[in-house]
């Protein structure tokens, strides 16, 4: 059966009103996003390499090929509720292994390939993953962390050479090789909106990062949002893009899922690091209608000279999030991309895509993050009294429980932390985001500021307690704080401040050679992305009487 959320109303307020979550009672996230469509010939995944080579796979291809995986997995003792990490950039393997897990009722833990050996071990073992599906670019980290995580018992390495080495106690093999692709049939588990689907972790701004736990429903709690910063355009010719890495809730959840539950087809490119003409070719190339673009990105297409004489693109619509959109932004788009509307939104991993604009609804107001999403009741709190604040007031961003889809269950394993963002007011359940904002007399929401020293550099949320522990490890310093320092092309860049052993430092030299120690024992243990671009020595760090360093002190420069 054919069926999706839709927002086919005349007015903001209309849609508003009238939402409901009418979900079918037996409701299972690959049927929804794969299964059900009636046109299932129709491409859903237009995929592209670097090194040229091209694969389109319809809707029922993706159906047929994960219900492969889906045996496989279970053939390998993959039982529901059971765990399997999924450690791939944007290849077919990524997208099949989530949707052979949901068919099987186990949870998938979508991870980055830009993680080193730390943030992957402990990732892996945190969350008990049975199975690693892993990338031939990971395969030497897997491979050293992979005796540290004692419920690994598999590994399956997507690409490379044909033979590979076992890791661990866990079995390896290629992924193709570990696959029956002969087999199309599999008979799904049963399951609903409130089953557990995956788990997808957290940036740990205030400690060690938290697991994420969301059920099937999650996606469906993105299409409102979906249909409304792209402008309720999900015609028949659209077609989908981001260079995110998907391993992340804004690539998956803002636009590859969403995109495929309305039966419209997505384009995969494993690009790296981001390149702003090779993505004006991949749009101009697949005819690209609406992308997900972080700021960064957004910038750096910016530096492109006449794009539009350059590339035949079909851009119509762009969203993007994570930093406040300027008024330079929005208008270099309505110029240079010929009235391409670019609408920012505002979400989190635990409750995604509760803020929005819709140029057809109502006028985007720049560094507003637009207006709550039909289906979500977000409010700005004052948490202490659990009263909404007036207009004007700062308060922290709260969205309700009840039966929103998009809001996560629990944090993995760690059930205080759970309790520690949620809040009861009157009967009802809130989940506290992090997040202080407040509501003009519009109702508008405006972005302040995170309550922890949460760091969002090029679209990635870095918390600065996990690179100050990677850091400390190098014998040469005795203290570090990290902080994010604003960038014009980055929103944010992380910053060390480094407190030297004694004897560490005696001259120039020896500060440049520690620098370039400090960003490569970063980029190692967990991500090419987290390194501190910018690193300072100090004698002495600025503590509080407890002892804290004072990270606001630490940003100036």
């Amino acid at each position: 059966m054919t069926w999706h959320i839709t927002l086919d109303h005349d007015s903001y307020d209309d849609a508003r009103d009238s939402f409901a979550w009418d979900v079918p009672e037996a409701f299972n996230a690959a049927a929804d996003l794969v299964s059900k469509h009636e046109d299932c010939d129709r491409v859903a995944l237009s995929q592209s390499h670097p090194d040229g080579r091209r694969e389109r796979y319809t809707f029922d291809d993706l159906d047929e090929r994960s219900n492969a995986v889906a045996a496989a997995l279970e053939s390998r003792g993959v039982e529901r509720g059971d765990r399997v990490a999924v450690v791939v950039p944007q290849k077919p393997a990524n997208v099949l292994t989530h949707l052979a897990c949901w068919k099987l009722g186990a949870i998938s833990l979508p991870l980055s390939v830009l993680f080193g050996d730390d943030a992957l071990r402990y990732r892996l073992t945190d969350s008990g993953a049975r199975v690693a599906v892993v990338d031939e670019s990971q395969r030497e980290t897997i491979r050293a962390v992979a005796p540290d995580c004692l419920d690994l018992e598999h590994v399956l390495v997507v690409d490379g050479d044909p033979e590979t080495d076992e890791m661990g106690e866990a079995a390896a093999a290629r992924f193709d090789d570990a696959i029956d692709w002969g087999v199309t049939d599999y008979d799904r588990a049963e399951t609903d909106v409130d089953t557990p689907a995956v788990v997808m972790y957290t940036s740990g701004s205030t400690g060690a990062p938290k697991g994420v736990l969301h059920t099937h429903g999650v996606w469906l709690g993105h299409c409102p949002a979906f249909q409304m910063y792209f402008e309720r355009d999900v015609r028949d010719d659209a077609v989908f893009w981001t260079p995110a890495d998907w391993a992340w809730i804004g690539a998956l959840g803002d636009l590859v899922f969403p995109a495929w539950h309305y039966g419209r087809p997505v384009v995969g490119y494993p690009m790296g690091s981001f390149d702003a003409e090779r993505a004006f070719e991949i749009m101009a190339d697949f005819d690209v209608t609406h992308a997900f673009l972080p700021p960064t990105a957004i910038r750096m297409l910016m530096e492109v000279d006449e794009p539009t004489e350059a590339y035949d693109l079909s851009l119509r619509a762009i969203c993007s999030g994570g930093e406040p959109l300027t008024t330079e932004i929005l208008e270099w788009a309505d110029a240079e991309l010929e009235g391409t509307i670019v609408n920012e939104l505002y979400g989190q991993t635990e409750a995604n895509l509760l803020v929005t604009n819709c140029r057809e609804w109502f006028p985007a107001k720049p560094g507003s993050m637009g207006k709550p999403v039909p289906g979500h009741d977000v409010a700005v709190l004052d948490p202490g009294a659990g009263e909404r604040v007036d207009p004007g007031e700062i308060g922290e961003i709260a969205v309700r429980r009840d039966d929103d889809p998009v809001v996560f269950e629990e944090y993995w394993n760690a059930p205080e932390k759970t309790v520690s963002v949620t809040l009861e007011v009157d009967g009802d359940t809130w989940h506290l985001t992090g997040d202080l904002a407040e509501r003009d007399e519009e109702g508008y929401l405006w972005f302040v500021s995170r309550d922890d020293d949460l760091i969002i550099t090029s679209g990635y949320r870095v918390g600065p307690r996990e690179v100050e522990e990677a850091i400390l490890e190098h014998e040469a310093v005795a203290q570090v704080g990290v902080v994010g320092v604003p960038d014009e092309t980055r929103g944010e860049i992380i910053k060390a401040v480094v407190e030297p052993a004694d004897g560490a430092l005696s001259n120039e030299e020896d500060a440049e050679g520690l620098r370039e120690e400090i960003r490569n024992l970063v980029r190692d243990r967990l991500a090419a992305y987290e390194y501190p671009r910018e690193i300072e020595f100090r004698d002495e760090l600025p503590q509080t009487t407890t002892g804290k360093i004072r990270r606001s002190e630490l940003k100036e420069r």
